[in-house]
């Protein structure tokens, strides 16, 4: 993909109506656009001839009618966000005034914006590289506090130092081999194989721990569906609105109110959860209502944890026979958490008894006892929630990966160095040896952009917001 010399424009902030908008510009040609549209509000130099980093005051002007007074900031070339000169206008947030400007500039020489493109810009510029520009529509989009966290610290380079060491080392071995490979016929070793293989090994440590950490990052990033399950009248409804802490679903002492599934998401120990409540599991001839038990059904084989509620005062056969009614449509990478709702309405040592015997016979589901309508120990439930998003794992600088491509490629940087680990236990030729080194180095380059192509830069960059 190859950096064009034009001045590109576009609105930086969200779309609608507020008190102030950015109009960003970035190009060589972004001052002097501006300086063709700016008047000053005291007798300043134009801002062509301004210093860098400095805002202005003044108005925007179509031709002699005044469009809107605006501030001005000026950053140039290379120490800007895209390494070329850039100018950011703020503007009053009217939607009207947003366009008129934004005509303005394009009229005036600017193009309108690409998806990604200032960011693209700062990638082709050196300003990045490939996988900080993904964390920055990371963090633009990050909906809980981890996530949050997760992005900036690979944005700020956390992720691809440690790639950038790895690959390095993995070059220098490779350079000797492909040394010795032009001194073949005199029959000299310039890598010492058994450093290789220990260099190789503890890179593959890192590299599956890189791994490993790809299911909490995928939780961090996209939260955690929940469905809330169980038969009629046992709290399913109460227990969303409990949650949430709003009145967001019906509750009704009539079986079957709820015939479809009710979704919202909150923050709990700073993930997303998707909490969705679905219809009474039960057998029931009503049209309508069957067709909510099969959408319930559906949500349960989607989620990754499943709240069985079952009622407190039910025989502990009932609540066996409920267990395993859902137990068997689950996978091994979903949580079953069972919970004894209306608490308050049974004797507390037939449900210690119940307890037991489920943590006995179910050692890995979780059970708790809870009244969704009082609020008891709906704060252990959040706990466990929690500990079942983060896998028991607390705030740490450990690189975490949240993106597919990135988890892919690491797949495939594993795959050629265990040939590689295994090229060497065997005596493999060093040209077949060079092979699977240069390929792990090429995975792990193409996560940093080192090695990329355009179809790869334009699937990327069009998911970003155009202005960024």
């Amino acid at each position: 993909m190859i950096l064009d010399d034009t001045t590109i424009v576009a609105i930086a902030t969200s779309p609608g109506t507020g008190a102030i908008a950015i109009i960003r510009l970035s190009g060589k040609d972004a001052i002097a656009i501006c300086d063709s549209l700016f008047k000053p509000s005291s007798k300043n130099k134009k801002l062509t001839a301004q210093k860098p980093y400095t805002i202005h005051h003044g108005t925007i002007y179509d031709g002699n009618r005044p469009v809107d007074e605006v501030l001005v900031s000026l950053f140039k070339a290379p120490r800007s966000y895209t390494s070329e000169d850039v100018v950011e206008i703020s503007c009053h947030g009217s939607q009207i005034i947003q366009q008129q400007i934004l005509e303005l500039l394009v009229r005036n020489g600017a193009r309108l914006a690409q998806p990604g493109e200032f960011t693209l810009r700062a990638f082709l510029n050196g300003k990045m590289d490939l996988s900080q520009a993904e964390a920055v529509a990371d963090l633009i989009s990050s909906s809980s506090e981890a996530a949050r966290r997760v992005a900036l610290q690979q944005m700020r380079g956390g992720f691809s130092d440690q790639l950038k060491n790895l690959r390095d080392q993995l070059l220098h071995f490779i350079a000797l081999i492909e040394l010795e490979l032009d001194f073949s016929e005199e029959d000299v070793e310039f890598a010492d194989r058994t450093q290789l293989k220990n260099l190789i090994s503890e890179i593959l440590s890192v590299i599956e721990k890189m791994i490993a950490s790809f299911q909490l990052g995928n939780v961090i990033k996209m939260g955690i569906p929940v469905t809330i399950a169980g038969k009629p009248n046992v709290g399913k409804s109460t227990l969303l609105n409990r949650l949430l802490n709003e009145e967001r679903a019906i509750v009704s002492e009539i079986a079957g109110t709820t015939r479809d599934t009710i979704e919202d998401t909150i923050n709990l120990g700073g993930i997303s959860f998707r909490f969705i409540d679905t219809a009474g599991l039960r057998h029931t001839k009503d049209t309508v209502e069957s067709i909510g038990i099969e959408r319930a059904y559906a949500k349960i084989s989607q989620a990754k944890v499943i709240l069985l509620i079952v009622d407190a005062q039910i025989t502990v056969d009932e609540v066996i026979h409920s267990v395993e009614e859902v137990k068997t449509k689950l996978t091994d990478d979903q949580r079953l958490i069972i919970l004894l709702n209306k608490e308050d309405k049974a004797d507390k040592d037939r449900l210690n008894s119940i307890l037991s015997m489920l943590k006995k016979d179910y050692p890995t589901i979780y059970a708790l006892t809870i009244s969704a309508k009082s609020g008891h120990n709906i704060e252990q439930l959040t706990n466990t929630l929690i500990n079942i998003g983060l896998h028991g794992q607390t705030d740490s600088d450990e690189v975490i990966v949240t993106n597919v491509r990135h988890y892919e490629s690491l797949l495939k940087t594993k795959e050629n160095l265990d040939q590689a680990i295994t090229g060497l236990t065997t005596n493999l030729p060093s040209d077949l040896l060079a092979i699977d080194i240069r390929q792990a180095i090429y995975y792990l380059g193409e996560i940093t952009g080192e090695i990329t192509t355009d179809d790869i830069l334009g699937h990327i960059f069009s998911k970003f917001c155009i202005g960024k």
